[in-house]
């Protein structure tokens, strides 16, 4: 149980990103108050929290009903999770992520950002959808199921920490040192992303 645990936490963690978020979020609430912050960093990830939850709990049933197999989700999210390896890896999500935060500061009757941008599709986006679904569609009985919801929870509590801490914590890591991060989680993504794919690959063919 310590082993899905670790494993479901660390690719919800490079799937989510927290330390990414957090100089758009620094961004995002420059001119708002500390106080007006913390609300919108705990609204935005009790938001996406949920989201991901109804996804992990009733996103199999929802496959159900569009009448698809897991293991062509598996494939489809396993490509999805590659491309979001890719845009790490070359910081093309950064860039993004970037744009859309400029985009929202340009529009001054936006104040509350906690829902858009922030809460979706920053947090709870297609890829960490799409990875908690897998991660979902392999567990095996109510112990495994409660180790996969437990790594989210914890997840989703370093992402609350590292929007709180957002500013301090640019200052101190630095744009040079989160850049190197951010591609070397991308390519543990990748290598996860390309296990998705065999998998639901082979159990198509056998």
């Amino acid at each position: 149980m310590t082993e899905l645990f670790i494993s479901a936490f660390i690719t919800l963690f490079v799937v989510i990103d927290p330390p990414g978020c957090a100089p758009i979020f620094a961004g995002l609430t420059s001119g708002a108050s500390p106080g007006q912050a913390r609300g919108m960093a705990a609204r935005a990830c009790l938001i996406a929290a949920i989201i991901l939850l109804v996804f992990a709990l009733f996103g199999e049933r929802l496959l159900g009903a569009l009448h698809i197999e897991l293991d062509s989700f598996r494939i489809a999210g396993g490509i999805m999770l590659f491309i979001v390896a890719l845009e790490m890896v070359f910081e093309k999500r950064t860039q993004r992520r970037e744009k859309r935060a400029e985009e929202l500061r340009a529009t001054p009757e936006v104040e509350d950002v906690s829902v858009f941008p922030l809460a979706i599709p920053m947090i709870a986006g297609p890829g960490s959808i799409a990875t908690v679904m897998l991660l979902m569609s392999r567990a095996e009985g109510t112990q495994q199921t409660l180790a996969i919801l437990a790594a989210l929870v914890a997840v989703m509590v370093l992402c609350l920490l590292a929007l709180l801490a957002a500013g301090p914590l640019m200052r101190l890591v630095g744009a040079r040192v989160e850049a190197v991060i951010t591609r070397l989680l991308g390519v543990l993504l990748a290598a996860l992303a390309a296990q998705y794919v065999v998998d639901g690959v082979r159990a198509i063919l056998g």
